[in-house]
């Protein structure tokens, strides 16, 4: 039964890429395939996810990166999100600027707007070229997602040095047995590079 469902963002996650791996090496991890990565369309996006989630195990953890992330926020009103136990989000990236070059990506641009209604962790760059680190404090609170600081890590992909990462999973494992029916809220604190920051998970 598939325990963790990979989304990940435009123009997908191709071999090399930290999620291909994930994907490749858990036989309880199943990377959600898209029909066009480089033209997305919310609602075709949305549609592939909630029927993965439908068809995996109670609990579920979404693993999502760049506009993956956006796709699970949109997840915040549907009946699908009553099977997930928690999402990493690493690396979200902000909609807006990247909508001149790719027009579908304005279905995404009001994903981000609402608290999630499970536990979350957000994992955030101090150099993402798509999200500034203090734009990520904003969602993070704005999403109720505890914050991970990864300190100056790119965009957390191949082209920043990514491949096998290890720390994804372990991060995920801590949002594992939360029920999504309770939408418990728990506080953690996580740490990286000497940076500690507080937040609270699964607030509804």
């Amino acid at each position: 039964m598939i325990e963790t469902l990979i989304v990940p963002g435009l123009n997908g996650s191709p071999a090399g890429h930290w999620q291909h791996h994930w994907a490749l090496a858990d036989p309880t991890a199943e990377l959600v395939e898209q029909e066009d990565w480089t033209r997305p369309v919310l609602a075709d996006w949305l549609h592939a996810l909630e029927a993965r989630i439908e068809g995996s195990a109670p609990g579920v953890i979404l693993v999502a990166h760049s506009l993956g992330c956006a796709l699970v926020a949109a997840l915040a009103h549907s009946p699908a999100a009553s099977h997930v136990g928690g999402a990493l989000l690493v690396a979200p990236a902000a909609v807006a600027p990247l909508t001149a070059s790719h027009p579908t990506l304005r279905s995404f641009q009001d994903t981000g707007t609402d608290a999630l209604p499970f536990a979350s962790i957000l994992v955030a760059s101090r150099n993402d070229p798509f999200m500034s680190f203090h734009a990520a404090e904003r969602q993070a609170v704005t999403w109720g997602s505890a914050l991970f600081d990864l300190g100056h890590a790119g965009h957390i992909n191949i082209a920043s040095g990514f491949g096998p990462w290890d720390e994804a999973p372990v991060l995920a494992d801590g949002l594992r047995g939360r029920s999504a029916s309770a939408r418990p809220r728990w506080r953690g604190t996580y740490a990286q590079a000497g940076r500690m920051h507080a937040a609270t998970l699964g607030i509804n």
